[in-house]
């Protein structure tokens, strides 16, 4: 037999064996779906509570041009969890008996993931994406439900949120409905990043693990910065005092991370704006872009004042500055909750006076209401107070049998996350940052020109489309 012959036979049993591998990996996906949806007991439960979670979030941000129920069900299959285990340990179990290469497919599927994609290139029914979050690259190819219309518009440059399910160690597939989001220039596609962000907070680094424990570790550090000043990780003061401190918290914060970006803090910023060779002009016409008030960054490059001494400075709300005790949380991870009406709480809690149990009960009913009273502050009234906190809790809910072991299931039922997620002072990847600023700077030019030629000036920024 030929050389040529050789080659061909094998590149057709390659091909013929990518295939069945598709197929088959399409075929135990649709029996892992299939038993999900078909389940009556906890699976089943832990589904419709996983799907009101995810459909109230994305109400709330304004997820919209794609199917929402399905998005949900697909993102079920791989991050589930029912009673402390994965979906897809569970659907392992029920296959037991199947081969080692099905067992290792279901186990590999914990890779998948949620991403915003740049298409790169595409090579008949394959398309290289980038995501754009972690910039890894992947060769992903649609699956029996995506249709040839939508997928015509998965030409090179188009930008589509979507999650990648593993079908081989080399190759993916599209998984559940696409979003296709156009050909994005540079400042709509840091809009879309942003909306990335409210959409799926977990899955903001989802292929890139290294990159999340990098956001989360610039998260720690504020928290260390704050419990070095005030001592602890929980304070309690009067409202007016507690502004004070948190001022003088700022001004300290301020120094330091001047110091460590290498600014001179006792500099005014005209000097370094001057220094850096840019115009006061574009400097305020910038900021005005991101929706800063013209007025104060006018100020800012007017007056002769350090950067210190013309920092805005920190003020509570109000409510909280009049308040007789503001009780501040501080958590590496939960971030922080400024609460009111803690202090009261704790000694409501502390006594037996009937009118005092009405008011706990009170509070309480309305903490599980508020977002600010994230699961942190709520597991440390049940370390600090676990028997006052049970017996009004037994109360508000009508559940005499209530225990602090239900606690977690109903802190869900009330709309709370037990997970926290990356808040807004983490810091972000090196081109991340790179494209927000180059965003900026389209922005910048853009308005320039318009107004070079006589048009009425466009307020806009990475909050606007």
């Amino acid at each position: 037999m030929s050389t040529d012959l050789l080659m061909s036979k094998s590149l057709q049993q390659s091909k013929s064996s990518k295939s069945e591998a598709k197929a088959k990996a399409e075929s135990l996906k649709q029996e892992l779906r299939d038993f999900v949806l078909d389940a009556e007991d906890n699976v089943a439960i832990a589904l419709e509570r996983y799907s009101a979670d995810q459909l109230r979030r994305w109400t709330a941000t304004n997820l919209q041009g794609i199917s929402r129920t399905d998005l949900a069900i697909d993102m079920f299959l791989t991050e589930g969890q029912v009673n402390g285990q994965s979906v897809l340990d569970i659907f392992a179990q029920n296959i037991s008996n199947r081969s080692q290469d099905d067992q290792a497919l279901v186990e590999s599927w914990k890779r998948a993931f949620n991403g915003l994609f740049g298409v790169l290139q595409v090579e008949g029914n394959r398309y290289k994406v980038m995501n754009w979050l972690t910039e890894k690259c992947y060769w992903a190819k649609p699956d029996r439900f995506h249709s040839s219309e939508e997928l015509s518009h998965l030409s090179p440059g188009e930008i589509v949120v979507t999650r990648l399910w593993p079908e081989t160690p080399d190759q993916w597939i599209f998984s559940g409905p696409l979003m296709l989001l156009g050909k994005l220039g540079k400042p709509k596609l840091a809009v879309a990043i942003g909306n990335f962000k409210n959409w799926f907070p977990n899955q903001l680094y989802g292929d890139a693990p290294e990159l999340l424990e990098e956001a989360w570790t610039s998260v720690e550090r504020y928290h260390q910065y704050f419990v070095e000043f005030f001592g602890t990780n929980r304070i309690t003061l009067p409202g007016h005092e507690l502004n004070k401190q948190l001022k003088a918290y700022q001004d300290e914060m301020t120094q330091r991370r001047l110091g460590e970006a290498g600014i001179d803090a006792s500099k005014s910023l005209k000097e370094l704006v001057n220094e850096a060779g840019l115009s006061e002009e574009d400097v305020a016409e910038s900021a005005e872009l991101l929706g800063e008030e013209s007025g104060a960054v006018n100020h800012l490059l007017n007056s002769n004042q350090s950067i210190k001494m013309v920092m805005p400075p920190i003020s509570l709300p109000d409510d909280l500055r009049r308040a007789k005790a503001v009780t501040v949380f501080v958590h590496p991870r939960w971030g922080q909750a400024f609460l009111q009406d803690y202090a009261r709480l704790t000694q409501l809690l502390e006594s037996t006076d009937e009118a005092a149990t009405a008011g706990a009960d009170q509070i309480l009913q309305k903490y599980l209401k508020e977002d600010a009273v994230n699961t942190y502050v709520w597991h440390c009234m049940a370390e600090d107070y676990p028997q006052p906190l049970t017996e009004a809790l037994q109360r508000c809910l009508d559940r005499p049998s209530f225990t602090l072991d239900d606690l977690d299931e109903v802190l869900v039922g009330a709309g709370k996350s037990l997970e926290p997620t990356l808040p807004e002072i983490a810091s972000v990847p090196m081109h991340l940052q790179t494209l927000f600023e180059e965003a900026l700077q389209d922005v910048t030019r853009s308005s320039s020109k318009k107004k070079a030629k006589g048009k009425p000036k466009q307020k806009s920024g990475f909050g606007g489309r």
